[in-house]
């Protein structure tokens, strides 16, 4: 009778022994059951933690109801996908490793018609990472990178050689920017960054779509370099942390539309440096609210090729500056709202009656000489600039000329969502 009571007891201890590190951990491997499921079918996880790093190579739907947590233990990559026609849902992933020059990411994902949708990311270097991806739709989900110093995290979201992705809806947080690379036909809408270094850098990628995100104390917003045929509409680009932010960036870029944004304290709310690039595909700057900035919108040189129309310039310090001693005629301005225009509107039809004119006095002296940009606004400065326009020393630059700038700020207005506002600005 013993001994039958020691096996039992034996079988018991050894169970025991498999169990506990399971429930200790937490952690079941994942691979095994992704390995062992069949091409184009469903795998709905059991609640619970599950072991990474892991690789999807065949079309494969893994929905974890919210209640699934992959861990990847801090190496490598938690989720790669390699195929075509995958999908991920309600999952938390968490745990890369460390290194950027292995692209240690939550998800990274190559291959055609794959959906990432409604999952938590955290602790992982980047966040979501497209490469060689087309037709991709990333959406609802929530990316925090590692802690770490800004420059040291990953971009919580990353698209490289990549075409015809839809990124919607995805809030991302405390990552250090989001990035688009050598990519064309791209669409991002409706997605929230806060809290990192670039809201969005778009670097030698053509078409790209930016409809309707809110980019809320980045260090930057947009800025676009080398990538034709933009989209900017409908964005709100507020609260830029750093000294020299700027809203929206274009630089050596041509055929842009921005339109129907609201940029509100940053530093500089538009720059335009050689942009466009070809004067034979002008950038299109219209119907946008660029409020309570340092500089409006500024050129880096006077090379123009920009048309400017039906803007609203509320209470900047500078409505205009242009670096390099340059101005702004070369552009086209048209039905522009000014705040510091002082014309009347005598017909009342909502036009002025005059045209705005914008002269460089010693209100810009700042812009070439950064030495005394620690006194701008300052009594000094203000005491010259009322000298400067009372009795000039010499014949003011015009910067800017407005033939028909409109009278009323309120027969303008872009047509953005509520949604889509800032609370503090009464004229959002």
């Amino acid at each position: 009778m013993r001994l039958p009571l020691l096996r039992q007891f034996s079988q018991y201890l050894m169970l025991w022994c498999v169990i506990i590190p399971l429930s200790v951990a937490g952690e079941r491997p994942l691979q095994p059951l992704i390995d062992a499921a069949a091409a184009g079918s469903t795998l709905r996880l059991p609640p619970g933690r599950y072991s990474g790093p892991v690789l999807i190579n065949k079309p494969l739907t893994i929905d974890g109801a919210g209640k699934v947590t992959i861990d990847g233990g801090g190496v490598g990559t938690v989720i790669t996908i390699a195929t075509d026609g995958a999908r991920l849902s309600n999952l938390h992933i968490t745990g890369s490793g460390d290194h950027h020059n292995e692209l240690n990411a939550g998800i990274l994902v190559s291959g055609k018609f794959n959906v990432i949708k409604d999952n938590r990311l955290d602790d992982v270097l980047f966040g979501i990472a497209l490469h060689q991806s087309e037709y991709a739709v990333v959406k609802r989900n929530h990316i925090r990178s590692k802690e770490r110093q800004l420059a040291q995290r990953g971009d919580g979201i990353r698209i490289w050689y990549s075409v015809g992705n839809k990124v919607i809806q995805n809030r991302v947080e405390d990552a250090r920017d989001v990035i688009i690379l050598d990519s064309k036909e791209n669409y991002l809408a409706e997605n929230q960054v806060s809290g990192g270094r670039y809201s969005l850098h778009v670097v030698n990628s053509q078409g790209t779509q930016i409809i309707a995100n809110r980019f809320i104390e980045n260090e930057a917003g947009i800025f676009a370099l080398k990538a034709n045929g933009l989209v900017i509409r409908q964005n709100l680009v507020a609260e830029i942390r750093d000294v020299t932010g700027v809203g929206i960036g274009l630089k050596e870029s041509s055929s842009a539309l921005i339109e129907e944004n609201r940029i509100l304290n940053v530093m500089v709310g538009i720059a335009l440096d050689l942009s466009p690039e070809d004067h034979d595909l002008p950038n299109f700057v219209r119907s946008n609210l660029i409020a309570h900035n340092t500089v409006g919108i500024q050129f880096l040189s006077d090379r123009g090729g920009n048309h400017l129309s039906g803007n609203r310039f509320l209470n900047n310090y500078l409505p205009i500056a242009v670096r390099n001693g340059g101005g702004a005629m070369k552009n086209e301005w048209a039905e522009n709202y000014w705040s510091d225009y002082a014309g009347f509107d005598q017909n009342s039809d909502g036009a002025g009656d005059t045209p705005y004119e914008l002269y460089a006095y010693a209100d810009q002296l700042w812009l070439d000489f950064p030495g005394t940009q620690f006194f701008v606004a300052s009594p000094t400065f203000s005491l010259l600039d009322f000298l400067e326009r009372l009795a000039p020393f010499t014949e003011p630059r015009l910067m800017v000329r407005d033939t028909n700038p409109r009278f009323s700020i309120d027969r303008q207005a872009p047509s953005v969502t509520q949604e889509n506002s800032v609370s503090t600005c009464s004229f959002c």
